[in-house]
């Protein structure tokens, strides 16, 4: 069992857990990420670990289906039944000057410990971050500590600029050279932003969470393919270079249980909204 320290709800839909988990402390690296269970009969929940200490983890999540609805209903000084990790594939920083990052939605929270870390290895960085709304931009004080520029989008206006955060990125590589870029929020924007940086040879990097079971790559579910070949997100990932991504085929398969959700959702007396 696992204790959680601390709970900050960033927004009705997000909520911030620390939790008790030395061992996992311990070895956690930029890129790692951590699968829990709420409880014993609970699915499996891939989240980030945005950041740790000696002793415990921070953690981001987005209340989008029956499980991670549960998780939201804990509270400081409740317990979870496991957090195993960390699991995936730390990032390689690369020696780069400039780099451009891209976070949409819940995308900052896996985006904030590789900017971190380029920004500890001296890269400049500048971000574009969208969301739904003001209240939605998440870790905004902290990108403010990496970060050199950061431009904002919001779909209604309520702060920044209204619209996409690829309408700034046209921009913004016409008026600057960037060597290398980070894109993680939704699928279809991970691959628009890859199809404007290609125009300017720019290498790009995502983070992908296709739906993971087990975390190790036994299942195979959460398989993506890249230039034609399986690659498994958990184990080989979740960071990968966006270059020969089937980013259409990972849509697809991110709806195979939106009908069981929805029934999920039921119990739990609330909507899929």
């Amino acid at each position: 069992m696992y204790e959680i320290l601390e709970k900050l709800e960033l927004n009705k839909d997000v909520d911030l857990f620390k939790i008790k988990a030395p061992l996992v402390a311990k070895n956690t690296k930029p890129g790692n990420f951590v699968i829990v269970r709420v409880d014993k009969l609970g699915e499996r929940i891939p989240l980030t670990i945005v950041e740790s200490d000696s002793e415990s983890i921070t953690i981001i999540s987005q209340k989008v289906g029956f499980s991670t609805k549960l998780l939201s209903k804990k509270e400081k000084g409740d317990f979870i039944e496991d957090v195993v990790g960390p699991l995936g594939e730390a990032i390689k920083i690369k020696n780069i000057k400039n780099l451009i990052a891209i976070a949409g939605g819940v995308g900052a929270a896996p985006l904030y410990p590789q900017l971190k870390s380029y920004h500890s290895s001296g890269t400049k960085i500048d971000l574009i971050i969208g969301a739904k709304d003001k209240e939605h931009l998440l870790l905004m004080d902290k990108f403010a500590e990496v970060c050199e520029n950061i431009f904002v989008t919001t779909d209604d206006g309520s702060v920044g600029r209204k619209g996409f955060v690829t309408e700034v990125l046209k921009e913004r590589l016409k008026d600057k050279s960037y060597d290398f870029s980070i894109t993680i929020g939704p699928l279809i924007m991970m691959k628009n932003v890859l199809l404007i940086n290609k125009d300017y040879n720019l290498p790009t990097d995502v983070s992908l969470n296709p739906i993971m079971i087990d975390g190790t790559g036994m299942c195979g579910n959460c398989r993506v393919s890249i230039n034609g070949k399986n690659h498994f997100a958990c184990v080989e990932g979740p960071d990968f270079s966006a270059e020969g991504i089937d980013f259409d085929e990972l849509i697809s398969r991110q709806r195979y249980y939106k009908d069981k959700e929805h029934v999920c959702n039921l119990r739990l007396g609330e909507s899929d909204d």
